[in-house]
């Protein structure tokens, strides 16, 4: 039974454009392309995931995930990410995939096991007849940095802020049973530029400039 880890990919020039502020351009467009292939070197070694799928209107993406033996699929124009994710799991199910896992691409230190943990309880049997929504937060507890479902199709994708409750709420409607998985790993999702420091591991360069940026942005807390 075929699992298919989807995983949706902004430009990597564009990407993560909230670091703006402390990270050049050129700068954002190393991190975004470490973390792809971060993010495909954990899902191609994970046991239970049979393909791995990356959605992209980036050809320079979709080359690199094609580099890694991943599918691809280009999205035409700037599509939003709920429709993109409702046609592949359309396109999932006339493929006979009844498990899908869509990742984010933004996790500085998933491993594996954050992974396994994800698949493992998602394609426990028995599956219940009405289906499977497997689910990781953020720290916050607002966006979803992991969804695995059983069978694909029929949910309804509500990415965006508070995302995490609309999908358990949209699961709950139909009567799939819901499992919410919390790891570090997949918690911890580089988002705004106090998040850089999830980067120090493999950028300290880039991590102290941008820190020193922010320290230099900021409103001085001394008069005059």
């Amino acid at each position: 039974m075929t699992l298919m880890a989807i995983i949706p990919v902004k430009p990597l020039r564009e990407g993560k454009s909230r670091l703006a502020q402390v990270l050049t351009p050129d700068e954002r467009e190393r991190i975004n392309r470490w973390l792809l292939q971060h993010t495909l070197n954990i899902v191609t070694q994970t046991p239970g995931i049979d393909r791995v799928l990356v959605v992209s209107r980036d050809t320079a993406a979709l080359a690199l995930a094609r580099s890694w033996g991943a599918r691809v699929l280009q999205e035409a124009g700037d599509a939003d990410l709920n429709i993109t994710l409702t046609r592949t799991a359309a396109l999932l199910g006339q493929w006979h995939v009844p498990y899908m896992l869509v990742l984010a691409v933004d996790l500085p230190h998933l491993t594996r096991a954050d992974v396994e943990a994800v698949v493992q309880t998602l394609r426990a049997e028995p599956v219940p007849p009405q289906g499977r929504l497997v689910i990781a937060p953020d720290r916050e507890r607002q966006g979803t940095n992991a969804l695995g479902l059983t069978p694909p199709t029929g949910h309804m994708f509500s990415y965006g802020p508070g995302s995490f409750l609309r999908h358990l709420h949209a699961a709950q409607a139909q009567g799939r049973e819901v499992h919410v998985v919390h790891r570090p790993g997949l918690a911890r999702d580089l988002d705004w530029p106090q998040d850089i420091y999830l980067l120090r591991h493999v950028f300290p360069g880039l991590v102290q400039k941008a820190a020193y940026e922010q320290l230099r942005q900021s409103p001085s807390p001394w008069p005059g």
